[in-house]
């Protein structure tokens, strides 16, 4: 399975960036990961909705270029569907199954999706009602990701 990260802006935290490798390293024994990364535009505090749609719309463009057409596309949003570690690892062998060898998880920027990326979204997942920093959301994404390989394979893991 071939499973790309496409996300908004750069890790600058130290702590961040080993995570992210420490658990790319884990998932190198059970899928391709790629992680690619788009240039977030600068965002002024207080900025306003068409501001804000314009800092979207650009960062969608770059998005735009990464998405294959033959894989499933995930988008990460706050009202995307909620599933606990097992459903989770149940869709991604679902996807597997169903003849899917590319899986596409998508990260907006630190105001979110532009609608076209979201319209695109062969499925919406959110991993809380909460909002969580987007660089750390990486993290907590690949956690989940190897956590659903390591149920998918029946071996250990941490309830």
């Amino acid at each position: 399975m071939n499973i790309d990260i496409i996300c908004v802006g750069k890790i600058k935290e130290k702590y961040i960036k080993e995570a992210i490798e420490e658990y790319s390293k884990r998932l190198s024994r059970y899928c391709n990961l790629n992680i690619l990364e788009v240039l977030d535009e600068k965002t002024v505090e207080n900025a306003s909705s068409t501001v804000c749609e314009k800092i979207k719309l650009s960062e969608a463009n770059r998005i735009e270029k990464y998405i294959k057409n033959d894989a499933v596309l995930v988008t990460l949003e706050i009202d995307g569907k909620m599933l606990d570690s097992v459903e989770f690892a149940g869709k991604i062998s679902k996807w597997g199954v169903d003849g899917f060898s590319d899986i596409q998880f998508v990260i907006g920027g630190s105001i979110g999706l532009h609608k076209s990326i979201c319209d695109k979204a062969d499925y919406h997942l959110s991993f809380s009602k909460m909002t969580f920093p987007h660089q750390l959301m990486r993290v907590i994404l690949l956690e989940q990701i190897y956590r659903s390989y390591r149920i998918n394979n029946n071996e250990p893991y941490h309830k």
